[in-house]
């Protein structure tokens, strides 16, 4: 037997421990989980000298180029360059028709983002950030050289619409805190931000033909706080800056009901009668009666409380469809999307066929400005118009509706998406009228599988909301929606057969040491091995 030296025994020891510890692409913590990940030998450097080559034109492919340069600078702590000429970590937008698919190619000497359509090209980039280390979070220099391991990443969404609501009706946010909110959902491939932006406690956002709405509606919120509203220079501010990140802003003016801060403000919408008065005292909820003649209606009294379903708009009124008309035209000419939210919920006092009468003309006036309508599940109860879409929270029934009048639904099930729902008795914040949701409640579950006679294919997409009754600042935010949004992220973008709880519960934690970084407010749960 030949004889070894310590010194060759030492190094073959370190050479087989440093092997062995290396990680692979595979080993690497996505959220949400890649459709197709392959591990390969080698490993890309990334230093100071690496370039960002964007090949390929469209509007925002400057701007990913120089996002994704400021990104990996703050970690490497000096300035990378981008080109149209040449470089070693590639932007390639392709031709084709899959808009939202991306590859990620990793060799020793290149690394290639490459997609039909921009959106694709940011969600490949989020993918990378991934990879890159945790310091990124808070751009803070670690090391003069990143090593990224080799492999490939084939990814695309499984369903289209990935979205998330924000309700800033009942607790108000500003513009920054919005813009916090869409970065959270820019990391995780979320594409639609739906804001709800009237409701009984308060309008918030400003309509020129109408400026009672902002100037008594918008003046107060749950608990009595003096509420806000965005102005329409701030609204365009929100809804280009999600765009920036792929994201279309859905709006919703919530209606016939949910709508005390309109009554308050203008007094002649209400039926004759005033909605708030009485009804609320004695919590019975009864359809107004429209036959009795009459009066002068006064305007409601400002809401502050969280009880729902005793506000109706006067239904038989042609001014009523009017402030529709012109609600709606103002909001349009704001949003480029393709989707206007007409609301629709909890209309307990108004009368059934009241209901169904507004819900339609409502309908038509938002196909008269070029947008395709989205309510909440009640809606399907009307005539919806073809391509208009049933939100489904609470009645399956109404989902099976919907989609019994050829019209698509999108998943939001109160018992698993609502972010503002308690993790459990303990909790000091949200609500837990429709359940307890912990994290693993949130994840394990199939949207294709929830409601008896809705399949994938009778599915728009899934969306996770925050109701704010009890939401009051961003640190709230961050407590109710860290770390659930990150489990309907991966329900909205992978396939449920690659979905594995213990594996997501990993990756979880993983992901929770830039929230520690960052100062995010998140709840430690005791399903997650932190």
């Amino acid at each position: 037997m030949r004889y070894l030296s310590p010194f060759l025994l030492i190094a073959l020891f370190l050479s087989f421990s440093c092997s062995q510890e290396q990680e692979t692409l595979n080993d690497q913590n996505i959220i949400p989980l890649p459709r197709e990940v392959k591990s390969a030998k080698g490993s890309f450097i990334v230093d100071a000298s690496t370039t960002i080559l964007i090949e390929g034109r469209g509007e925002g492919m400057d701007w990913m180029g120089e996002y994704l340069a400021d990104k990996i600078g703050g970690v490497l702590g000096s300035e990378i360059s981008t080109s149209t000429e040449g470089g070693n970590l590639i932007l390639r937008k392709t031709q084709g028709d899959q808009l939202e698919a991306y590859n990620l190619s990793i060799s020793n000497e290149e690394i290639v983002i490459s997609s039909d359509g921009e959106p694709g090209l940011f969600f490949g980039i989020q993918s990378f950030l991934q990879l890159l280390p945790d310091e990124i979070a808070v751009q803070r220099p670690v090391s003069s050289a990143i090593t990224i391991p080799a492999g490939s990443i084939n990814d695309q969404p499984e369903y289209g619409y990935r979205g998330s609501m924000l309700d800033v009706a009942r607790h108000f946010f500003d513009v920054e805190d919005v813009k916090h909110y869409i970065d959270v959902m820019a990391g995780l491939k979320y594409n639609y931000l739906h804001l709800h932006l009237s409701d009984d406690q308060g309008w918030r956002i400003e309509i020129k033909s109408w400026p009672k709405l902002t100037e008594i509606g918008g003046s107060t919120e749950v608990g009595g706080g003096e509420g806000g509203f965005y102005t329409q220079e701030e609204y365009k501010e929100i809804v280009a800056y999600a765009a920036q990140r792929y994201i279309t802003v859905v709006p919703e003016i919530d209606m016939p009901g949910h709508t005390n801060a309109a009554l308050a403000s203008y007094a002649e919408l209400n039926p004759g009668v005033n909605p708030a008065n009485g009804i609320l005292d004695s919590l019975t909820i009864v359809p107004l009666d429209y036959d009795k003649p009459k009066v002068n209606p006064e305007p409601a009294e400002l809401y502050t409380g969280i009880e729902v379903g005793f506000s109706t708009f006067a239904t038989d009124l042609d001014l009523t469809y009017q402030f529709v008309d012109d609600v709606v035209r103002e909001i349009v000419e704001m949003t480029p999307g393709p989707y206007f939210h007409i609301g629709g919920d909890e209309s307990h006092v108004t009368d059934k066929d009241d209901y169904i009468k507004f819900v339609n003309r409502a309908q038509e006036i938002v196909q008269k400005y070029g947008k395709v309508s989205i309510g909440w599940d009640e809606v399907a109860t009307a005539s919806l118009l073809p391509g208009n879409i049933a939100q489904f929270w609470g009645d399956e029934d109404n989902a099976v509706l919907a989609n019994k009048q050829g019209n698509k639904v999108l998943m939001s099930p109160a018992k698993k998406t609502y972010m503002d729902m308690q993790y459990d008795s303990t909790t000091q914040l949200g609500l837990h009228w429709a359940a307890y949701i912990e994290i693993d409640d949130a994840y394990n579950w199939d949207p294709a599988n929830y409601v008896d006679g809705i399949t994938a294919e009778d599915i728009i997409g899934v969306e996770t909301p925050l109701w704010t009754e009890t939401i009051t600042n961003r640190a709230d935010i961050q407590y109710m929606i860290f770390p659930r949004i990150y489990a309907t992220a991966e329900v909205a973008w992978t396939p449920s057969n690659q979905r594995n709880w213990e594996n997501f519960e990993g990756r979880l934690a993983n992901a929770s040491k830039r929230w520690e970084m960052q100062g995010i407010n998140y709840y430690k749960s005791p399903k997650v091995n932190w």
